[in-house]
């Protein structure tokens, strides 16, 4: 059987990032070592091929290369960085994003063994041979679309159903169980991201995630290694970037948008975390012609 990395390497030119015609998976490729880029990453498990990564959350590294993936288990800030790729063999990535109601379906029927709760929203895990060979029979199917429809979601199950049953259980685990820890920080994520640019008291996003203050700061850290300000500060620069990126918007304007009432306050804040003033680094991303990787 034909391996995962040429599978992807036939279904991908160039670099950035390819959303497949099967919903819920893409596949990426890159010839060359990236400068560290954030993006807000979404649930998901994210399986090399060939090459490696570093994935940053706050100040903790994750490196993670083709014997080994990455599960993302609620939506967080990460700075990724390819670092070993090259035209002869580029980086090749495979992406599924994890669906909750699936992983809880999967649970009633077989529980999973006792363990203990993921902590961090990021977990490292071994690539077993069953989650690898389930893996590429899940790319091989974009050369055969006509069957896509009907085998895409029993292939989906079973990546699910590996996830459940190896070292990553824990934190996979979580995003099944509608009462967990993880579900309680995952609401307060929520509503962060639908209300980004308003001011908060932390009472208030408590009541949203059903917690004590105390519980949900404790636990809100614990999952994304940074506090719920930390958190809104994160969300609010990234999307000035994509507002600057793919809206034409101009560095004061994006600032007001998200939430900063001092240009100044946005400039300084948006460069001690994208390395450059905002203006600035929105010209360089245009002319690398970087607009795909980061929106």
């Amino acid at each position: 059987m034909e391996n995962l990395a040429s599978i992807i390497a036939r279904h991908t030119s160039g670099n950035g990032v390819v959303e497949t015609a099967i919903p819920g998976m893409a596949v990426i490729r890159q010839t060359q070592p990236t400068d560290r880029i954030p993006v807000l990453h979404q649930p998901a498990v994210c399986i090399i091929a060939q090459g490696a990564k570093v994935i940053m959350l706050g100040e903790e590294t994750y490196r993670y290369d083709a014997a080994s993936h990455l599960v993302v288990s609620v939506d967080l800030p990460l700075t990724g960085q390819v670092t070993e790729a090259s035209p002869e063999r580029p980086y090749l990535c495979l992406r599924i994003d994890l669906e909750p109601a699936l992983l809880t379906e999967l649970m009633t029927q077989r529980p999973p063994p006792p363990g203990e709760e993921g902590s961090r929203g990021v977990h490292l895990s071994r690539t077993t041979p069953e989650l690898a060979d389930a893996a590429t029979r899940m790319v091989q199917l974009l050369d055969n679309p006509e069957h896509a429809a009907v085998l895409a979601p029993l292939i989906r199950r079973e990546i699910h159903y590996w996830l459940l049953t190896g070292d990553q259980a824990g934190v996979v685990r979580e995003i099944g169980a509608p009462d967990s820890r993880l579900s309680h920080v995952s609401r307060a994520i929520t509503w962060i991201r639908d209300n980004y640019h308003l001011p908060f008291r932390m009472d208030t996003l408590a009541r949203e995630a059903g917690m004590s203050p105390s519980a949900l700061h404790q636990h809100f850290k614990a999952v994304t290694a940074m506090s719920p300000l930390q958190y809104q500060k994160q969300i609010r620069l990234q999307e000035a970037r994509r507002l600057m990126l793919s809206e034409a918007c101009d560095a004061q304007g994006a600032g007001f948008q998200v939430g900063y009432d001092s240009p100044s306050q946005f400039s300084r804040e948006y460069a001690r975390l994208f390395g450059t003033p905002p203006a600035r680094d929105a010209a360089r991303l245009r002319a690398e012609g970087m607009l795909a990787a980061v929106v």
